[in-house]
């Protein structure tokens, strides 16, 4: 059980460094978008951070659908642990 806790966890880590990617690539305006890298980042944040776009409009310009994913993986990661160790 403790290696699925391990890999929850490892995911959660990767798809967090993936949106903290994502938003430093969109401060260097010269970079090429449709670089595969920044493409693979894009195709895997965008579904997540699209809807909360929606939802809560930029705030004076700064986009906030990061910081709630980042609240959102947080509380899911909480929640996935507490349920692993409860086994």
């Amino acid at each position: 059980m403790k290696w699925l806790l391990f890999f929850l966890d490892f995911g959660i880590s990767v798809y967090r460094w993936m949106v903290i990617a994502r938003v430093i690539i969109t401060w260097i305006p010269s970079l090429d978008y449709y670089h595969p890298v920044v493409r693979f980042i894009y195709d895997w944040t965008e579904p997540v951070l699209a809807p909360l776009r929606r939802l809560i409009p930029p705030l004076g310009g700064f986009d906030l659908s990061p910081i709630f994913v980042f609240l959102g993986l947080e509380f899911i990661r909480g929640t996935l642990l507490r349920i692993v160790l409860m086994f």
